[in-house]
């Protein structure tokens, strides 16, 4: 029998994920999901972005489960900023995109805790930050991390962590501030 070398092979091959069936994954994920999407929208300024790095980090987290169970929150946050970083990246490789001028804002209905502080006004503050200054300020501020924790998770030092933090904060504050007077002006 002569086989015909043009053919294609009709072997198809699926990615599975393998993991052991364990409880304290499922737990972790059901407890932790929400803090970590909330990062993670944080440090990439959009949703839908937020979800997709989030799930690939669960992912990740899912296939190195027996190594980092006993750390996998601080696995995950490393995963989701360094996911980020690459968006990042990838964005400024790309032709950029212009901003639909034309479209009317639309405002979502506000929920006790966005009495407290705007969020627009805040994903835009943080998006004009450097990214590693933006990393600095969730993982201290949102993701409620100590400077040391931080430093690790970003794989650099203390100092480094606490200077961006300065900056970042005196930022902030003066984006946020131009942002609040434009809005009490009605500018």
């Amino acid at each position: 029998m002569r086989r015909d070398v043009n053919r294609a092979p009709e072997l198809v091959v699926y990615l599975i994920v393998q993991r052991e069936k364990s409880a304290d994954f499922d737990r972790f994920v059901l407890e932790r999901s929400t803090a970590l999407l909330r990062t993670a929208v944080l440090l990439v300024g959009d949703v839908g972005h937020a979800e997709d790095i989030l799930q690939t980090a669960l992912l990740r987290l899912a296939t190195r489960w027996m190594s980092v169970h006993t750390a996998p929150e601080a696995f995950v946050r490393t995963v989701l900023v360094n996911l980020a970083r690459d968006r990042w990246r990838r964005a400024r490789r790309r032709v950029s995109e212009e901003e639909l001028t034309n479209a009317g804002h639309v405002t979502a209905g506000r929920d006790p805790a966005d009495t407290v502080v705007d969020r627009d006004a805040l994903r835009r503050a943080l998006a004009k930050l450097p990214a590693r200054q933006r990393e600095v300020v969730v993982l201290r501020f949102f993701a409620d991390l100590s400077v040391a924790e931080t430093a690790q998770t970003l794989r650099t030092s203390e100092g480094t962590v606490k200077a961006h933090t300065s900056r970042a904060v005196a930022r902030l504050r003066q984006l946020l501030g131009e942002q609040i007077t434009e809005n009490v002006h009605g500018v």
